[in-house]
C-alpha cells in the first residue's frame, strides 16, 4: 500500500515538471503561516519526489522563509495592536513576554528543532516578544536543518520508524546536535 502511495506521489509531482518544485515550495511556505497544514507531509513529499538532497534544500529554505515571514508579520503588523488587547484582558503578562525575549539562543534553537513543536506558535511568540531578528533568524536556520532532516529521512518511512526504536535514538542525536550547533553559533556571534 505504501509503495503504491509512493509511486502515485512521485508520478504526480514528477508529471508537474518544473512546477513540481514550485508546488513543493508553496506548500512548505504556506504551512509555516497556516498552522492546520501538516508540515511533515509536505517535507516527506518533497523528499520522495525530489530525492534526499533537493527535497531537503527545498524544504529547509522555504520553511525558514515561511517562518521568518510569519515572525516579521507579527513583529511589524500585529505586535502593537495585539499588545494593547493582551494588556487590557490580562491574557499574557509582561513577565511572560520577557521570558520569551530572554530565552537563550540554544534553547530557542532546540525548541525549533523539535519535530512536534508548533512552528506557527513559536513564530508568533518570537514576533510578539522583543527578541532580536538576528537571534530568531539564527536559531531558525540551525533548528530547521534538524527538523527537516527528521521529517525527511524518518518521515518517509514513519511506520518503519515506529517499528524500529533506533530511529527515536536518531531523533535524540539530532536534537543534541542542534543544541551543540546553537552553542557554537551563540558563542561565535555573541548571541544571547
Amino acid at each position: 500500500m505504501f509503495d503504491a502511495i509512493d509511486t502515485f506521489i512521485e508520478t504526480t509531482l514528477g508529471s508537474l515538471g518544473v512546477l513540481g518544485p514550485i508546488v513543493g515550495c508553496l506548500f512548505i511556505l504556506v504551512e509555516s503561516m497556516v498552522p492546520v497544514l501538516p508540515l511533515f507531509v509536505f517535507i516527506t513529499l518533497n523528499f520522495l519526489a525530489f530525492g534526499n538532497f533537493w527535497g531537503f534544500v527545498i524544504s529547509w529554505i522555504f520553511t525558514c522563509i515561511g517562518c521568518f515571514i510569519s515572525f516579521m508579520l507579527f513583529r511589524r503588523k500585529v505586535q502593537t495592536w495585539l499588545f494593547k488587547r493582551i494588556k487590557k484582558k490580562g491574557i499574557v503578562s509582561e513577565e511572560t513576554i520577557d521570558k520569551i525575549t530572554n530565552l537563550k539562543f540554544e534553547a530557542l534553537t532546540t525548541i525549533i528543532a523539535v519535530p512536534f513543536t508548533p512552528a506557527f506558535l513559536v513564530n508568533i511568540a518570537a514576533g510578539l516578544s522583543k527578541m532580536s531578528v538576528k537571534k530568531f533568524g539564527g536559531a531558525l536556520l540551525i533548528g530547521k536543518i534538524f527538523l527537516v532532516l527528521f521529517w525527511g529521512l524518518v518521515g518517509t518511512s514513519l511506520i518503519e520508524s515506529i517499528r524500529h526504536p533506533i530511529n527515536l535514538v536518531k531523533v535524540g542525536i539530532l536534537l543534541i546536535l542542534a543544541y551543540i550547533a546553537s552553542k557554537i553559533v551563540s558563542k561565535k556571534f555573541k548571541i544571547e
